[in-house]
């Protein structure tokens, strides 16, 4: 068979023994909606669990509307120009508008990516829009400790803005559950400490810090804390997306309740169970934007492990047209001996902005290896501690010479997009409702 991984922004076609082919996973062709401007403004106008946004923003001063940045495909041209025109019908017009960038510790967008992230229309309209800073501590707020002892410090332009809209995109996210919602928040706009805190090897090494998974999930409960520390938000809007980047549900409203309908759209149109796991699993880094860097493709490595067995190999093609990510990341990834890295971090808890994204690979080395295809140089590819291979196709062939030729192959086209899971495994048990459930109870 000839399957079409995600690799870049053109994609990538690879040759694959039928014979082997266990499963091909993606996500379930949930209608797109068919006029997604016309969706946005009904879910402003009759939300969920909350008044309309026009008449939330009656009588305030100025807005603040957070966005996701250049890493995730969020339709921010399509959400941002009904968003702004409901505002200004409620007396706040564009000047009087910030678009936050939620860059977390990412580095700054620019000046492109801006205008990729907003559109064109956006910026026309006359409002501002900044970067968080995260590292910048006079531009944040400390708004106390977690129950865990989080330093929970946030933007400074969020906190002191009259209205508060969060904006973002729902998919399986690799150690939260799910993105969306919260996260907007922490880490999105929260200061260094807290993202350091948030991202920390005693939140990341429990099982239950993984893709799906909301019952007893550190990760997913410290990024609630914080957000519930800075007051939430006064509204937001979450967008689920099909495999096209088109847009199939839109869930505007209270933070808590309009999250908790995205994410049970995402589980109903991304969620696969499987009954074993995979001796082989073939995968992307999710292609362009997610695989522009080694450092955000490898949740797909981390999303494939949870569907390989023990022992297994991951194969993942993944483009990063800019190389490994930041200087950080790059000397953690290419260090000698990254399972010793891990284990000096959760013994004393030393780490630095990158460790976490480490750590989740490791988590997967102890159990599997990776085979990588990517257009990285040959220096930076060899220091990584994944094998490498010109081709998904030899690549292919090492794994079946080490697994024998019936080895099972699990395919999953676009990587960290689509939540495979076991049977065996709570995510694959239970339902979105009822994970929120048994942690309330």
């Amino acid at each position: 068979m000839i399957a079409q991984l995600r690799y870049g922004r053109d994609g990538l076609p690879v040759e694959l023994p039928d014979e082997n082919i266990a499963a091909v996973l993606r996500q379930k062709q949930l209608p797109a909606l068919d006029d997604p401007v016309q969706a946005i403004r009904g879910a402003l106008a009759e939300p969920i669990e909350s008044e309309p946004l026009n008449e939330i923003a009656q009588g305030r001063t100025d807005a603040c509307i957070v966005v996701s940045d250049i890493t995730r495909p969020v339709p921010n041209p399509v959400i941002l120009p009904p968003i702004l025109e409901t505002l200004a019908e409620a007396g706040i017009p564009a000047e009087r508008v910030t678009i936050l960038i939620a860059t977390g510790l990412h580095r700054p967008a620019t000046d492109a990516e801006v205008r990729e992230i907003c559109g064109d229309e956006v910026l026309a309209s006359g409002v501002r829009v900044v970067n968080h800073r995260a590292s910048v501590d006079d531009e944040q707020v400390h708004l106390g400790e977690t129950s865990r002892g989080t330093p929970a410090f946030v933007d400074r332009v969020y906190m002191d803005a009259d209205l508060r809209i969060l904006t973002g995109l729902v998919e399986p996210h690799l150690m939260a559950g799910y993105s969306g919602g919260r996260k907007a928040i922490c880490p999105g706009v929260a200061g260094c400490a807290t993202i350091m805190a948030f991202h920390g090897p005693q939140l990341l090494e429990p099982d239950a810090a993984r893709a799906g998974n909301l019952v007893g999930n550190p990760v997913h409960e410290e990024a609630l804390e914080v957000a519930d520390l800075a007051g939430g938000a006064d509204f937001v809007v979450n967008v689920t997306l099909d495999e096209e980047r088109a847009i199939t549900g839109v869930f505007a409203g209270d933070m808590r309740a309009a999250h908790e309908a995205a994410m049970a759209r995402c589980e109903q149109q991304a969620k696969v169970v499987l009954d074993e796991p995979a001796e082989i699993v073939v995968t992307s880094g999710g292609g362009y934007p997610l695989d522009l860097t080694l450092y955000q493709s490898t949740k797909g490595i981390v999303a494939a492990g949870l569907i390989c067995r023990d022992g297994g190999t991951i194969i993942i093609a993944q483009q990063n047209a800019e190389g490994l990510g930041s200087p950080d990341f790059a000397r953690l990834i290419c260090q000698e001996d990254v399972h010793a890295c891990i284990e000096h971090a959760l013994r004393t808890g030393e780490i630095c902005i990158d460790t976490w994204q480490l750590h989740v690979v490791e988590k997967v080395l102890r159990r599997c290896s990776v085979i990588a295809v990517s257009d990285l140089s040959a220096e930076d590819a060899e220091r990584t501690p994944f094998e490498q291979a010109p081709t998904v196709e030899e690549a292919l062939q090492r794994a079946l010479a080490e697994h024998g030729p019936d080895a099972r192959i699990v395919v999953v086209p676009e990587g960290p997009y689509v939540l495979g899971c076991l049977a065996s495994d709570p995510v694959g048990r239970m339902s979105v409702g009822e994970m929120l459930a048994a942690g309330a109870d």
